[in-house]
């Protein structure tokens, strides 16, 4: 989609609009997290194996969305902008995105294969550390890849 842009503000303001696109995503992920850790006391309540659902399909998604579209045009951004500095922190950073995938998408098979929600209290609260983690990696990235550059953009 953005390859085909005419000038650099249409490539680089795409960006944009796919990093805002992605960060609702993250919005909405955040928001059924939170509801889900809100109805984990009541062991009794329908609602958790749903909410749980979902979750886990909007955090795959959103997962997804970061490694094949939006950290691609980041570096793309930064390479068509000769940021080695940006794109030097960026490998650093993405390292540690990478590592919190793993987990995720740990996180993700276990509660799709299972409706044992024995242990979900403690895995929730180590998948909100997980996130925490990949959420600052994220908006460095974004930051030292897009802010950085958005000068640049005529």
């Amino acid at each position: 989609m953005l390859d085909n842009c005419k000038t650099a503000q249409e490539r680089w303001g795409g960006v944009s609009e796919i990093i805002d696109r992605w960060l609702e995503e993250r919005q909405q992920m955040l928001v059924l997290f939170c509801a889900l850790s809100e109805i984990l006391e009541d062991e009794e309540n329908e609602q958790r194996a749903p909410k749980l659902k979902s979750m886990c399909e909007i955090m795959v998604d959103y997962t997804s969305a970061g490694h094949f579209e939006v950290y691609d045009q980041l570096v793309k951004e930064g390479r068509e902008f000769d940021d080695t500095e940006g794109l030097k922190e960026a490998s650093e950073l993405f390292k540690t995105i990478d590592s919190t995938t793993e987990e995720i998408l740990d996180f993700n098979d276990k509660y799709q294969e299972t409706d044992d929600l024995d242990t979900i209290g403690v895995d929730l609260s180590k998948l909100g550390e997980v996130l925490a983690s990949r959420f600052e990696a994220e908006d460095r990235m974004i930051e030292v890849l897009h802010i950085a550059n958005k000068d640049k953009v005529v």
